[in-house]
């Protein structure tokens, strides 16, 4: 390979792999090191790359030290070694002439020579491309799975919890394969809205519930039905929640089923579920379309739990809630006859949702005629 070719390399590698030009020099010159030491026994050697003409070129150097360290009695000064920061004696190696030359001695070969620096010998041999390549082959794979993993990472790592756009691309028996850029994310079939139909080729929002890139490659877990893909298209679809004019405070979710959201504003002036609904529904109708048909309750927060717990319980109206144990976080709800079954809902969904909105961990839906068995009478207009 030419310096040509070599640089054509490079420049395949730094867009393909998205690595910065002089980190891809680094690991080429960090590779061919290794391989020249390997084939030819050779300890203090160095590789270095012209960036411009891509010619390679390989130095065996010399350290410079200080004159003395030559005549130095290294037994006396083991001996009585000086101790580091922690009290351990530091050892003292004796001058190697293979390694290292005397500052007198680099002085006659350069002026500008100082301890510390180094003399430099060009060794580069006539076969070194050849003999080379096979062995810097694979130091240098791993350098670029490297760099492109840790590369990745800092696009990705940041994305968890985060709203993606990617395109469904492989499909096997539990998972689907979506495509997200420079990675694949893997969204389980069991993580999709149940009933949705995903194909191939298209377009999908997802949720990331993790990013790991502890094992070999990064690896991206994407969700469809987690609460937090409901909350982030809330943010995508309305202004005023992404801007916080209008916040989220809780969610609850049962995936295909049904979704409540409460959501409050600190301004008086604004109504948040109106903000959310749009204007003849069209915001909230987009965020149904994408979670399937999900049926979709935004409800209002408030600091006082017995009104809050009362709109959590939508679509049920006229609730009298009565908190019994604020600090176990239990109450009871008295509902009419026309409402009780709309607040406990089928198979008992919209008390559990609303129990999860509002985190009360007990919620007692009684009607008019067991609260008063249990001695709490309901005023007359409520009944």
């Amino acid at each position: 390979m030419n310096g040509k070719e070599f640089l054509k390399a490079v420049d395949l590698i730094e867009k393909e792999k998205a690595i910065p030009r002089d980190e891809v020099f680094t690991f080429m010159e960090q590779a061919l090191t290794a391989a020249y030491k390997k084939n030819y026994g050779a300890t203090n050697v160095k590789v270095v790359i012209n960036k411009d003409t891509g010619d390679i070129h390989v130095y065996s150097y010399l350290t410079i030290v200080p004159d003395e360290k030559e005549h130095m009695d290294y037994d006396e000064l083991n001996e009585n070694p000086e101790l580091d920061e922690e009290g351990n004696p530091i050892e003292v190696l004796e001058f190697d002439p293979e390694l290292e030359i005397t500052l007198s001695e680099a002085l006659k070969r350069d002026k500008l020579a100082e301890v510390g620096g180094t003399i430099d010998t060009e060794v580069t041999p006539k076969d070194f491309g050849r003999v080379a390549t096979s062995t810097a082959k694979q130091v240098l794979i791993q350098k670029i799975r490297e760099a492109e993993k840790n590369s990745i990472m800092q696009e990705f790592g940041d994305k968890q919890d985060e709203l993606m756009i990617g395109t469904v691309e492989l499909e096997d028996t539990d998972n689907y394969f979506v495509n997200l850029g420079r990675s694949n994310g893997i969204l389980p079939k069991k993580e999709c809205i149940p009933g949705e139909k995903i194909e191939m080729g298209k377009q999908i929002k997802v949720y990331v519930s993790k990013v790991d890139c502890s094992g070999k490659g990064i690896l991206i877990l994407l969700s469809r039905r987690h609460y937090g893909f409901v909350k982030r298209l809330f943010e995508l679809e309305i202004p005023e929640i992404n801007d916080g004019t209008v916040m989220i405070y809780s969610i609850a979710r049962e995936a295909g089923v049904r979704s409540k959201v409460a959501v409050y504003s600190e301004k008086i002036n604004v109504d948040p579920i109106g903000a959310c609904i749009g204007e003849k529904g069209s915001r909230i109708a987009r965020i149904i379309t994408e979670l399937n048909g999900e049926k979709l309750d935004v409800v209002k927060y408030d600091k006082d739990p017995a009104i809050f717990i009362a709109n959590a319980l939508s679509p049920a109206k006229n609730l009298t809630v009565l908190v019994t144990d604020p600090k176990k976080q239990e109450a009871i709800v008295v509902a009419d006859k026309d409402n009780f079954s709309l607040a406990i809902g089928k198979k008992g969904l919209n008390a559990r949702l609303a129990s999860r909105l509002t985190h009360y961990n007990k919620l007692e839906i009684k009607t008019i005629e067991q609260a008063k068995e249990m001695g709490i009478h309901i005023k007359a207009g409520n009944e």
